[in-house]
């Protein structure tokens, strides 16, 4: 298994930051990939249960949201698309001084003997873009 973390702080408030991350179907706006909708939550629209495509045309990874507690947790795994036994993520949220403290952990075990290195390196590669897209986005919304 590969894993990586990262703890950063975004410097705007938790509502925001949050609601950037929790709006998947508009990730896109911020990552180099499509991201759409493909199925509802239980409950909520983006909620737990919901399934989210990300990628290019039809080649892409399926997330479906696992846990959902609103301002503080988000968690998901891939369901589709992916040569993985098991990818996951979890994201918390947290006040911080002068801003939200975000900790971001993927894990991952793939299919294919990959050296665990590799592998780490490109979950740091992932992480990285998306809190970077959020940072800048919330960083945006927050001064408007």
């Amino acid at each position: 298994m590969a894993s990586y973390t990262t703890d950063t702080v975004i410097e705007a408030p938790r509502d925001v930051v949050y609601g950037i991350f929790a709006d998947r179907e508009r990730n896109g706006e911020f990552l180099p990939v499509t991201t759409r909708l493909k199925t509802p939550g239980t409950t909520e629209r983006q909620g737990v249960g919901a399934v989210h495509f990300l990628g290019f045309g039809n080649v892409g990874v399926s997330e479906q949201i696992t846990t959902l507690v609103p301002g503080e947790r988000i968690e998901y795994k891939v369901v589709a698309g992916a040569p993985v036994k098991s990818h996951t993520g979890v994201i918390t949220f947290a006040d911080a001084p002068g801003g939200t403290r975000v900790v971001y952990t993927m894990e991952s075990i793939p299919k294919l003997p990959v050296p665990a290195p590799l592998l780490e390196l490109g979950l740091r590669a992932l992480v990285g873009s998306f809190v970077s897209g959020a940072r800048k986005t919330a960083i945006k919304r927050a001064s408007a």
